[in-house]
């Protein structure tokens, strides 16, 4: 096995300490903070006998180290345990279920903005350094950086309430008038638009439907612009930042003596370089990504995974918040993972012998 694929292989190995090192920090903080799940379920006059009883069946009067052992085992088991307040009885695989594609929904529209519009203007910035095009860029990603996402959300909903009925935004097409009914910005968007039949373990899509494909485009707009316009400054300062190392470096100057144009040179040098340091901040965003979704699902009120985080640590629901962490834990993990893959493939410098 050569030094790349070894190195490879120790990082995938080294995500089993870290996952076991956070599931043990989100015990000891559920377990030992001011969460208190029994008075959430009695209330905060609740008797010492019923405080007991409800004690001794959440298994809450075992000692720490049992506890400890139940926690873990049942999130290496992937049981998940069953939420206590929010959904008293529902167990967690249900809930995440249920939720996980309205995440993903607004996820996946968050990262096309950094990716199509920070990612091109960071190397349109790059190329053309010191021009007054790069300064606006810069002076304007600096600006928006410095404004959080939930003020940002609360004053786009403002603005946008003005501009239509019904609190629709009304520079669009109103495509809820051709589909299903949508009276307000906030809400879940309906993500039925696609009909699957299931072959075994395998999805075969029966149905598309362009009118609830669109409306839930629209509706997740806004939400997605305030998620994903952070990533995108951060994406266009650092692409900015790695092309202008490639501009002035020896090989671009070589490439530019033996007479190659200058669009060879841009893609085929320049571009393809500075990919590389870009790599880690796109793949890094992920968890940008699960954390501000909490704030925005919130704030726009779409019942996905991070508004029901968030109720979970409202309502002092252990098991759930506790489950939805180790959720979060592992997706980010593996799209490290996914990410070191690429980083051994594409970069033939990385190994144990460049780590020494």
């Amino acid at each position: 096995m050569s030094s790349q694929w070894r190195y490879f292989a120790m990082r995938v190995l080294l995500m089993v300490p870290v996952l076991f090192l956070v599931m043990t920090m989100v015990f000891l903080i559920m377990r030992l903070g001011p969460l208190d799940p029994v008075s959430a379920i009695l209330g905060p006059e609740a008797g010492a006998g019923a405080r007991a009883d409800i004690e001794e069946r959440l298994g809450l009067n075992e000692p720490l180290w049992r506890q400890y052992l139940d926690f873990m085992w049942t999130l290496i088991s992937f049981d998940l345990g069953q939420s206590w307040i929010i959904q008293r009885g529902l167990s967690t695989r249900e809930l995440v279920a249920a939720r996980a594609p309205r995440t993903i929904w607004l996820g996946f529209w968050s990262i096309t903005l950094p990716l199509f519009v920070g990612v091109p203007l960071g190397f349109y910035a790059g190329l053309n350094s010191n021009s007054p095009s790069d300064y606006f860029a810069s002076f304007m990603g600096i600006v928006w950086q410095a404004m959080p996402n939930f003020w940002l959300g609360i004053m786009l909903l403002a603005v946008l309430r003005q501009t239509g009925p019904n609190g629709q935004f009304g520079f669009l097409p109103n495509w809820y008038e051709l589909g299903p009914s949508t009276q307000s910005l906030l809400g879940t968007p309906d993500l039925g638009f696609m009909s699957i039949r299931w072959l075994a373990v395998i999805p075969i899509p029966t149905g598309f439907d362009i009118w609830v494909f669109l409306t839930a485009v629209k509706q997740v707009a806004p939400a997605a612009f305030v998620l994903g316009s952070a990533l995108m400054v951060t994406e266009m300062r650092i692409g900015r930042t790695a092309t202008l190392e490639q501009v002035h470096s020896n090989y671009v100057e070589t490439a530019k003596a033996k007479g190659l144009k200058g669009r060879t040179i841009v893609w085929k040098h320049i571009f393809r370089n500075a990919m590389i340091p870009m790599l880690p901040v796109m793949f890094s965003e992920i968890s940008v990504l699960i954390g501000g979704s909490v704030i925005i699902e919130e704030v726009f009120a779409i019942n996905g995974l991070g508004r029901l985080f968030f109720q979970a640590i409202y309502q002092n629901d252990m098991p759930l918040a506790g489950s939805l962490v180790f959720v979060f834990t592992i997706i980010a993990l593996l799209f490290k993972i996914l990410e070191d893959f690429l980083y051994t493939v594409i970069d033939p410098r990385v190994g144990f012998e460049g780590e020494q």
